[in-house]
């Protein structure tokens, strides 16, 4: 995490809050000013004011909306994780779909939740990401396990391919895996 001040001897994690809803960065800005740990130093209402606004306020983590005019929060994600000094950035939306997901995670987000989120998982998925650790929603994660594990053929298959194997190509594989050159093996 990036050094911040401290006040009586708690980090002080200064956040900016992009969403192109007045009332969602309102009420955002309140939840999180109630925290002793967290300050809101700064808002924006697009990805092009985000990027304006981060490098000029410096925040830690910056929590940002997906879908806003001019510029969208995975466009301004992937652009701020590019920086070499970078704030933690942690998506926050109202879609969940896994287009949404994997487009956010793909621009190099550090977290991903939803909107319908408790106020104690923002807060804690703000801390998370701040001391530089991933975050994803739960229901984001069981998602994305399913989906890994389907890309991936269960062991038992490959095996099923491997026992299909004639007796010269088991000859060949074993004759390459203890290193002998294609001459050697013919």
């Amino acid at each position: 995490a990036q050094s911040c001040p401290r006040y009586g001897g708690v980090a002080v994690i200064r956040v900016l809050l992009v969403d192109d809803d007045q009332l969602v960065r309102s009420g955002l800005r309140a939840l999180l000013q109630a925290e002793a740990d967290i300050t809101v130093v700064g808002e924006a209402a697009d990805g092009r004011e985000a990027m304006s606004r981060a490098q000029e306020l410096r925040p830690d983590v910056v929590v940002m909306d997906v879908r806003m005019p001019r510029m969208d929060g995975v466009a301004a994600t992937r652009e701020m994780v590019s920086w070499p000094r970078r704030p933690r950035v942690l998506v926050l939306t109202t879609f969940d779909q896994d287009e949404v997901v994997d487009d956010a995670l793909d621009a190099g987000a550090d977290g991903f939740l939803l909107k319908r989120a408790t106020p104690e998982q923002l807060v804690d998925g703000i801390r998370t990401v701040f001391a530089g650790d991933a975050l994803v929603a739960p229901g984001v994660t069981r998602r994305l396990l399913a989906a890994h594990a389907a890309r991936r053929p269960p062991d038992r298959e490959r095996l099923k391919l491997a026992a299909r194997l004639t007796d010269r190509e088991a000859e060949v594989l074993h004759a390459l895996a203890e290193g002998m050159s294609n001459a050697e093996i013919a």
